[in-house]
């Protein structure tokens, strides 16, 4: 578990739309205090970017909006609670948070 009195340095690995729209390349790295939860990474990467506000999450319900997904440690966390706290290695930045697009088609 991380130290709570000093915040987590967090990675955040985007799709390139998401960087695209935030002007950033590569992943992005977020101080979080602990615990450290997919909510808490989200609202620290949309206080960053405000830009990306509304666009991985509904503004009026804060649900994952429908073609994103979230892995943590090859783990789809997509479905989980956004209170869980995330994996050790995601948590001390050892690994990154991934958001992934979802591909849909015909």
């Amino acid at each position: 578990m991380t130290n709570p009195a000093s915040p987590a340095r967090i990675l955040v690995a985007l799709p390139y739309h998401l960087r695209n729209l935030a002007h950033v390349e590569g992943d992005v790295a977020l101080e979080v205090a602990a615990p450290v939860t997919l909510r808490a990474v989200l609202d620290a990467l949309e206080m960053r970017y405000p830009m990306l506000r509304g666009t991985i999450r509904d503004h009026g319900t804060g649900q994952r909006r429908a073609f994103l997904r979230f892995f943590a440690c090859e783990t789809d966390w997509s479905l989980e609670s956004p209170d869980a706290e995330l994996p050790e290695a995601v948590a001390s930045g050892k690994e990154p948070l991934l958001i992934l697009g979802a591909i849909a088609g015909g």
